[in-house]
């Protein structure tokens, strides 16, 4: 076990949390803007009202939060190969 091993690990846990942490509030976020719009889709059905299919502040706030949470887990994937590429290497 070298400097380099370690120095990887180091590298891939900080990655791991560093993007846990980033993807944490957006994805939560995100998952309460999606129950909101399938509950409002829900009572619309009931009402038998017709629901406009366009795009609404909510749904582009939905594609902003979720582009959001997929870089941050990019980030966590990376940490994850370094951790892994750590443990390859002698």
């Amino acid at each position: 076990m070298g400097v380099l091993n370690i120095v990887l690990w180091l590298a891939g846990v900080a990655l791991i949390v560093i993007g846990y942490v980033r993807a944490r509030a957006p994805w939560a976020r995100y998952r309460m803007l999606k129950a909101q719009d399938e509950n409002v889709a829900r009572y619309q059905a009931w009402r038998g009202g017709l629901r406009d299919e366009g795009k609404t502040g909510a749904s582009v706030a939905m594609e902003v939060l979720r582009r959001q949470a997929q870089y941050a887990g990019l980030i966590a994937i990376a940490g994850f190969g370094l951790v892994f590429l750590g443990f390859f290497i002698r």
